[in-house]
């Protein structure tokens, strides 16, 4: 038995979720003159030291013969690095995937971004634009619900500014569960 096909997808889904929002999108983050996601990572952490966790997390789509079709990622990236030399959990916000809420499309990441950040006592850098939170008005189109009042992770969010480094940057358009982060 061969894992190759399975390896090809994971490669493809890999390059699919670098492509963040898409080049029309990113495009439109650096006319407004910002930095996108991965390149805040990239210029905070020390040069190759970032190590992405979760990066193929998302929805795919396929095509009618079961192939790979598109990705479209979730739309925040966190990962362990090093910044001067330093070990840091780092995240970052991708406003070219989409923007507004801090909803499921990012809440499993979030909290684990903070869950490791507590867990292995290291400082975590939040880097927000364009959330929200309490959800948006396509998650409850999508689910038919909201999560408030629960906001997933919010107790280790707060957990964190009690027992570790915590450096918040609002980046952009920053309201509900991402204006509390920073």
């Amino acid at each position: 038995m061969t894992w190759a096909k399975e390896l090809e997808e994971l490669r493809a889904r890999e390059a699919l979720a670098e492509q963040m929002g898409g080049a029309d999108k990113v495009a439109r983050q650096h006319g407004r003159g910002k930095m996108d996601a991965r390149a805040r990572l990239a210029a905070l952490c020390d040069e190759g030291s970032f190590r992405e966790i979760g990066k193929i997390a998302g929805s795919a789509k396929y095509d009618a013969n079961g192939d790979l079709a598109s990705v479209t990622p979730a739309p925040f990236l966190f990962g362990k690095a090093l910044i001067n030399g330093r070990p840091v959990v780092a995240t970052a916000d991708d406003f070219t995937i989409r923007g507004g809420a801090a909803d499921a499309g990012i809440a499993r990441k979030m909290v684990q971004a903070e869950m490791m950040a507590h867990q292995l006592k290291l400082p975590i850098i939040r880097m927000i634009d364009g959330t929200g939170g309490g959800g948006s008005v396509k998650t409850l189109e999508q689910i038919g619900a909201t999560y408030i009042p629960a906001v997933p992770g919010w107790g280790d969010v707060v957990t964190n500014l009690d027992t570790v480094p915590v450096v918040a940057l609002a980046l952009g358009p920053t309201a509900g569960l991402g204006a509390a982060r920073t």
